[in-house]
């Protein structure tokens, strides 16, 4: 717990207790932040506090939300087992593999299927790179693969760093080349600008068809 002796106060004593006894810890930071913030987790009520308030203060905001941490934290707990739950049925339960945009005719499931796609696209990604960095005009200093559920690929321009979601080979290898192109065109605009755009166009002229392909699934773009 995040908070030194000479921050307790009676009642705020008395409300890590309450939370205590129903299996609920109390973690208190001090941040920059304009209002007192709580989030509660599984056997943790995480609270933020602003800098300049008082100890007075902050134990009374504390004690008033103890009756609602211990009301809804049954119901915190239940969620955070359903999720669980549901991770390891995905982890386990297999389905039909895609590989570049093709249904391959055997299953696996969903760590098998992150591991073969991970290889695949280790296996091509050297080639591509080859083939697109001359075309685009930029160089990437280092290249990398990530488990991304909401980026299909982002680029940090500073570093040259380009990180692409381990789930392209799921579908056609030119999504995977758009991505490339993509995230290599940022090296010379670091913004969805017009100019970023018709960078895009030039390098690869029919790339809105893989686009909007990847475009209408759960990936985005940085």
């Amino acid at each position: 717990m995040s908070l030194l002796p000479e921050q307790s106060t009676p009642l705020l004593e008395k409300a890590i207790q309450y939370l205590a006894r129903a299996g609920i810890e109390l973690c208190v930071t001090k941040k920059r932040v304009k209002n007192i913030n709580f989030r509660l987790k599984p056997h943790l009520l995480m609270v933020s506090v602003p800098r300049f308030i008082s100890t007075v203060q902050m134990g009374q905001a504390i004690a008033k939300r103890v009756p609602w941490a211990i009301a809804n934290h049954a119901q915190v707990l239940e969620q955070h087992q359903r999720k669980q739950s549901t991770a390891l049925e995905l982890s386990t339960a297999e389905s039909p593999l895609l590989l570049w945009g093709m249904a391959q005719p055997f299953t696996l499931n969903h760590d098998e299927k992150l591991a073969c796609y991970r290889r695949q696209l280790s296996t091509v990604m050297p080639a591509l790179f080859k083939k697109w960095q001359p075309i685009v005009g930029a160089q990437a200093n280092e290249i990398r693969l990530k488990k991304m559920h909401t980026r299909w690929g982002s680029c940090n321009t500073r570093a040259r760093r380009i990180w692409l979601s381990v789930y392209l080979p799921a579908y056609p290898i030119e999504c995977t080349e758009y991505v490339i192109v993509h995230e290599l065109c940022h090296l010379h605009h670091a913004n969805h600008s017009p100019a970023f755009w018709q960078t895009v166009a030039t390098a690869m002229p029919d790339y809105q068809r893989w686009h909007n392909l990847l475009a209408g699934k759960t990936g985005q773009l940085d």
